[in-house]
């Protein structure tokens, strides 16, 4: 009680003679405050990971595949590979670039972005790969599709569930800000009363 008693006289005395001394650290707050632990995705982002050191050696394998059965090919399929090649590359990189972004970040729109690259694109063009026989599909190359459609059917699965728990955890983030502000408000009513007291 009477340390209570010391400590406000003390805090009083330092403000009138300093005023404005008196700051509310407002990141200890938040620090202990619920709905600011991470939540990012540890399988997803372990999936990302070994995907983005996978991906060369996928595409390496695929244009040396493609150029040891081009002469075999009916021009119809030499079209039609060079071009899901080509769309898979781009949509590759793009792909782990939002998905690095949004699970790391804990962005919702990248990683709902990288989602449905992933489940609408790269998915159905991977199982074309593998499912295709007019292309003459050789055995290592089931073999690198096949990991492939594994790394991406994992992400879709880790993907969804990352999803779904950063939007419950920005929402919760959102409603709980609302009782910062008026914690705030509060806060700085005090302060300035405070003030009034000390000068009058």
């Amino acid at each position: 009680m009477a340390a209570d008693i010391a400590k406000q006289k003390i805090t009083s005395f330092a403000e009138y003679v300093f005023p404005g001394i008196t700051v509310i650290d407002h990141r200890q707050k938040h620090a202990i405050k619920p709905g600011n632990e991470i939540v990012s995705n540890l399988p997803l982002q372990m999936s990302l990971y070994f995907n983005a050191f996978y991906f060369p050696f996928w595409l390496v394998t695929c244009v040396v595949m493609y150029e040891l059965k081009f002469h075999y090919l009916d021009e119809f399929y030499k079209f039609i590979l060079i071009t899901v090649f080509i769309v898979m590359t781009f949509i590759e990189i793009i792909r782990l670039y939002l998905g690095y972004k949004g699970n790391l970040m804990e962005k919702v729109p990248e990683l709902a972005g990288f989602w449905l690259l992933t489940l609408v694109i790269q998915l159905p063009l991977s199982i074309f790969l593998v499912a295709n026989t007019g292309s003459f599909v050789l055995p290592i190359e089931y073999a690198i599709h096949i990991v492939f459609i594994l790394f991406i059917a994992f992400e879709i699965g880790t993907g969804f569930v990352a999803i779904r728990v950063m939007a419950d955890h920005q929402m919760t983030k959102f409603h709980l800000q609302q009782f910062d502000d008026l914690e705030q408000i509060d806060d700085n009513t005090y302060l300035l009363q405070q003030r009034l007291e000390s000068r009058a």
